[in-house]
């Protein structure tokens, strides 16, 4: 059996870009040629010329999909190479956005032998009137993730056959360009046949310029019309912290900025906590912009950088995520946690303390749920409520002879006794101690500001007023919520 393909490029436009060796073996062959597609305006010469196609137009009719197109055509080729040589036709150049020529090469019962054609990204770039040295990507618009676009390149979309592939790309430059940013169509470079219009984005799909011949360019991006992509973001705060940078943030340490991070966590919360989209954007921003000047600071003291940082966190959640990027199983948010507890407990090995991984700087609520959660990963804890119940009211109690007693440690140690009974029993509700407090201190503010705005209304200062004249006020504000 011959198993034998040859693969041959047609070039990118009309015959006079065909090199004259391949347009002699068309012409010379005697069977049968096999094309991709019959939407090229050099096999329409060709056929004339009583050269003989055989296309493979009805495969991607009757198939949903690209890949499973170019997938049939392949194995249908690699069925007709069993029975004869064959010759293999595509648009361009054979080693330039053709997938089909991939999976011939792939397979290893064919001989595969690739004739080039004259690629048309030389005809492209000439008409565009661009450098590729300044920066360049080919992207198949069949087949692109948006995350993969480099938006500060020369940017070429190929394989834009209709309107519905124009479609999906016009609706993922949308996520980051604006309706009007413009877009150049670029039709048949280098032939006679070539037309190049510019239009707005928002129109790329509704252009009848668009064939199997069709490119979509997009020019690069200035850096102030991509201010939403990470890259930015890094660029301003290495400029903020630079040597003509902002003297504020120049003269941030680790130690400096320690406070904000808490501060801004917190105001998060509260957005959170208001249910308000707008604040909450603003304020994750902010807890976002504490972790780039840390990490700018360690990438300018030289320990480490950003992609550390990111680095790091990623592989944690690919390993700590086995039942999503492994073979491990996990059906229930139980089971997830199970496994997170003994994959961590493994990278902690040699860790003198069951406790130590609870960071002495937390906020004390906090930190006393977390000791009690560390605990009762090993069963030192109750199993019911009523214990932890009975425990309160007796650590209120001995709260409340301390007091009488008057003895000030003693009252501090029995009241910090009180609320760390009052933080497990929190936790065995699953209320967040720190969430909790937080909430009544934000409606403490709320009714506060309330007793201040209606008493500065009756004319008279608070120091004036009554208490029972205040708490009036106050149940008027509780009303309202």
């Amino acid at each position: 059996m011959a198993n034998n393909v040859e693969i041959i490029g047609l070039g990118a436009g009309d015959i006079n870009q065909l090199p004259l060796g391949i347009y002699r073996k068309l012409q010379e062959q005697e069977g049968k040629v096999y094309v991709r597609t019959l939407d090229h305006p050099v096999i329409d010469q060709l056929k004339q010329e009583g050269v003989s196609f055989d296309s493979f137009d009805e495969v991607y009719e009757k198939n949903q999909d690209f890949s499973s197109v170019y997938q049939e055509i392949a194995e249908m080729l690699a069925e007709a190479a069993a029975e004869q040589d064959i010759i293999y036709a595509v648009p361009g150049h054979p080693m330039l956005a053709e997938k089909t020529v991939q999976l011939l090469l792939e397979n290893d019962n064919l001989h595969v032998s690739v004739t080039g054609g004259q690629s048309y990204l030389d005809a492209l770039f000439t008409t565009l009137r661009i450098d590729p040295i300044e920066g360049f990507q080919f992207v198949d618009g069949t087949s692109f993730k948006r995350s993969v676009l480099e938006y500060r390149h020369h940017l070429v979309f190929c394989q834009v056959y209709d309107a519905f592939i124009a479609s999906e790309i016009k609706l993922t430059l949308l996520e980051d360009l604006s309706p009007e940013h413009p877009v150049t169509i670029v039709e048949a470079a280098g032939s006679s046949q070539e037309k190049v219009i510019t239009i707005p984005l928002v129109e790329l799909d509704q252009s009848s310029r668009l064939s199997n011949l069709t490119s979509v360019y997009v020019a690069p991006v200035p850096d102030t019309e991509l201010n939403h992509q990470f890259f930015r973001l890094r660029e301003v705060i290495a400029q903020l912290r630079g040597p003509n940078g902002c003297p504020w943030d120049k003269k941030q340490t680790h130690q400096s900025l320690r406070q904000y991070l808490l501060e801004e966590a917190y105001e998060f919360i509260e957005a959170v906590n208001a249910e308000d989209d707008d604040a909450m954007i603003e304020e994750i921003g902010d807890v976002l912009l504490q972790v780039m000047l840390h990490s700018q600071i360690g990438e300018d003291e030289g320990f480490f950088t950003i992609d550390d940082v990111i680095s790091t966190l990623t592989e944690k959640m690919i390993r700590r995520h086995p039942h999503v990027f492994g073979e491990a199983v996990a059906d229930t948010a139980e089971q997830v946690m199970d496994n997170w507890q003994k994959i961590k407990a493994e990278e902690k090995q040699g860790v003198p303390s069951l406790l130590s991984g609870v960071p002495k700087e937390l906020p004390q609520l906090t930190a006393a749920e977390e000791l009690q959660k560390k605990a009762a990963k090993v069963g030192f804890d109750w199993g019911s409520s009523e214990p932890i119940w009975e425990k309160l009211h007796e650590e209120l109690e001995e709260w409340r002879e301390a007091v009488e007693e008057k003895e000030t440690m003693e009252i501090e140690k029995e009241f910090g006794d009180f609320l760390f009974a009052i933080v497990n029993l929190a936790r065995y509700y699953k209320i967040n101690p720190e969430l909790s407090l937080n909430r009544t201190n934000t409606k403490f503010r709320d009714r506060f500001a309330y007793i201040e705005k209606q008493t500065a209304l009756s004319g008279k200062s608070m120091g004036d007023m009554t208490l029972e004249e205040l708490d009036h006020y106050w149940n008027e504000a509780k009303k309202m919520e």
